[in-house]
């Protein structure tokens, strides 16, 4: 039993011995599994990333929610702008009323208003979208601030010029001091600069390195929040805009409403009864019905399919290193013919030969592989801090990596240790 524990030791340091006699040649060995499965760790973690960021995002905005946004009709909107150059579209009071008087299972009816398209602090000015919101909506998307606070019952009460920026607005109008008792003129349709007191920071949303757009286009990163009533105060139902010189003039009282439902499988029956409701009411398609749940549902669908796709192409990367691998083993096989002679002659059994190869074939794969996971996370990390994309890499990524380089080793060097155990000693012995 000692004779054959020596035996295994010394078939094992053989082994190791012929990989350290012929570095350049190893590691150019092991190259094709080094890409692999850098490749693997590298592509898996920026899939990863953008469908943990999408998902995030859309859970955000709340799976109970369903989201209706007006929508500027293709070819114009009410008859009112033929004669006034006035587009009439979107969502109105009414809408708000009989959604929340008439569908059942909705807990509250949230309403959103785009009143301005333009922010300063001091010399520097901003575009973004000053959006009249009632403290409830804060609650309904789960944002959280910050800094500060959001907006208040009082300041929906009392009818207060505060405001809560976005984070991308606090980089760019305070990218040195502390918002928070700052000021923030907002560009009125008159022409003239309303000053609001920001109160709240709210936190950065990151989304794949995109901008932080849910559904449709609000963008939590670049919005400026007041409260509702202000908005209605201050700003009135009509909307200007220059656009190419020319200024356009657009009646929409709500850009959007987000419909809380009271559970999760009422979902998707209240969004058809919201979609009945409104046609209805709107002679032109100027609204849009979305429903959080039922993308977050394709994005994991998405996943997955990312997922498999992902694995088929490192699949192939580990075949081809492998098979590079089973090529090698076999050269050396040929090449080391005299040596698996003299060591059978010697005593060594074919078991012993079959071994010290086949370990030869699962260390240069297994040190692939190593080299291949550190590259490949060092490859994201890269990724991440230049591109800006979130990049994430799963224990179960690490460890799936790792065992399919071993199992390329053991598969691909099955063969050339076989083959090298099947040799003739007399043969080999004769072997130049």
């Amino acid at each position: 039993m000692m004779r054959s524990a020596g035996i295994s030791i010394e078939t094992v340091r053989l082994g190791m011995k012929n990989i350290r006699l012929h570095k350049l040649r190893s590691f150019l060995t092991t190259l094709g599994i080094i890409c692999g499965v850098g490749a693997v760790i590298c592509m898996l973690s920026i899939g990863e990333g953008a469908s943990e960021a999408e998902m995030a995002l859309i859970r955000l905005l709340g799976t109970h929610n369903v989201i209706i946004q007006s929508v500027m009709p293709q070819g114009g909107g009410d008859v009112s702008e033929a004669r006034s150059r006035l587009l009439d579209y979107g969502l109105t009071r009414q809408d708000l009323d009989i959604i929340s008087q008439t569908i059942p299972h909705t807990r509250r009816v949230v309403p959103l208003r785009e009143v301005a398209f333009e922010v300063s602090s001091g010399a520097r000015r901003h575009p973004v979208k000053v959006v009249g919101a009632e403290p409830a909506f804060f609650e309904v998307v789960q944002i959280k601030v910050a800094r500060g606070r959001v907006i208040r019952d009082v300041d929906q009460r009392d009818t207060t010029k505060v405001c809560v920026i976005g984070a991308g607005v606090a980089e760019v109008l305070f990218a040195y001091e502390d918002p928070i008792g700052q000021t923030v003129n907002v560009d009125s349709m008159a022409g003239n600069m309303i000053p609001f007191e920001v109160v709240g920071v709210l936190e950065r949303v990151e989304t794949a390195g995109l901008p932080a757009k849910g559904i449709g286009e609000r963008d939590l990163n670049t919005d400026v929040f007041i409260p509702l009533t202000t908005a209605d105060q201050r700003f009135g139902d009509i909307r200007s805009r220059i656009t190419s010189g020319t200024r356009e003039l657009s009646r929409c009282v709500y850009s959007d409403l987000y419909v809380e439902v009271d559970e999760l499988e009422n979902v998707r029956a209240v969004a058809e009864m919201l979609a009945q409701a409104l046609a209805h009411t709107h002679r032109h398609l100027d609204y849009g019905v979305q429903v959080p749940l039922e993308r977050l549902r394709i994005a994991e669908s998405e996943k997955r399919r990312r997922q498999i796709t992902l694995g088929a192409i490192a699949g192939i990367s580990l075949l081809v290193g492998g098979i590079g691998i089973m090529n090698i083993m076999l050269a050396t096989v040929t090449e080391r013919t005299r040596e698996i002679g003299i060591r059978r002659a010697l005593g060594a059994k074919r078991r012993h030969i079959t071994i010290q190869f086949l370990i030869e074939a699962v260390v240069l794969t297994t040190v692939g592989g190593l080299i291949g996971i550190a590259g490949g996370a060092a490859g994201a990390h890269v990724i991440t801090r230049w591109a800006g994309w979130p990049t994430v890499i799963h224990e179960w990524t690490i460890l799936v990596s790792f065992g399919l380089a071993v199992a390329v080793g053991v598969f691909f060097g099955i063969y050339p240790a076989a083959a090298a155990a099947r040799l003739d000693p007399i043969e080999a012995l004769r072997h130049e």
